[in-house]
C-alpha cells in the first residue's frame, strides 16, 4: 500500500505571493500562510500562530498572483515537499513547503469586491482547483 501525502490549511496570507518566471515559461508563486488555533490553559485563552510556506505551480500561480493578496482568507489542499539547498557558505538546508494542488478563496462578499472580474457574483467562495495548466511534475 502507497503512502498518503495530503495537506488542508485555512488561513491568512502573511504577505503578496511572490511570483517568478522560470526557463521554459513555468510560473511558480510563493507566500507564508499563517493558520491559529486557540486553547486554555489555565484558565486563560492562548492563541499559537503556524507560519507554512506555500508554493504554487503553473496556472494555479498565475490565478493566485491575480487574486491572493495580503490578509485574505483562503483554504488550500496539497502535499508536504521538503528540498535541500546550499547556502552561501556552503551548508545544507532543508525547506519544508506545502506545494498547493488548488485552493478556494474564504470571506465574505466584501471582500473580493473590486478585486476579481466577477465580484458582482453572490457566491463567497471561488475555487480554482479546475483551473488548466495546473499539473505536470514538479521540478526541484
Amino acid at each position: 500500500m502507497s503512502g498518503i501525502n495530503k495537506v488542508i490549511l485555512v488561513g491568512h496570507l502573511g504577505k503578496d505571493p511572490e511570483v517568478r518566471h522560470l526557463e521554459g515559461g513555468v510560473t511558480v508563486a510563493s507566500f507564508p500562510l499563517a493558520t491559529s488555533e486557540s486553547y486554555n490553559k489555565d484558565g486563560k485563552r492562548v492563541e499559537q500562530t503556524e507560519w507554512h510556506n506555500i508554493v504554487l505551480w503553473r496556472g494555479l500561480a498565475e490565478v493566485a498572483s491575480k487574486y491572493l493578496t495580503k490578509g485574505k482568507l483562503v483554504y488550500i489542499e496539497g502535499k508536504l515537499r521538503t528540498r535541500t539547498f546550499e547556502d552561501r557558505e556552503k551548508v545544507k538546508k532543508y525547506v519544508t513547503e506545502v506545494v498547493a494542488e488548488n485552493f478556494t478563496l474564504l470571506g465574505r462578499k466584501s471582500d473580493f469586491e473590486n478585486t476579481t472580474p466577477a465580484a458582482s457574483n453572490t457566491k463567497t467562495e471561488h475555487d480554482y482547483s479546475n483551473t488548466p495548466d495546473l499539473g505536470g511534475d514538479i521540478p526541484f
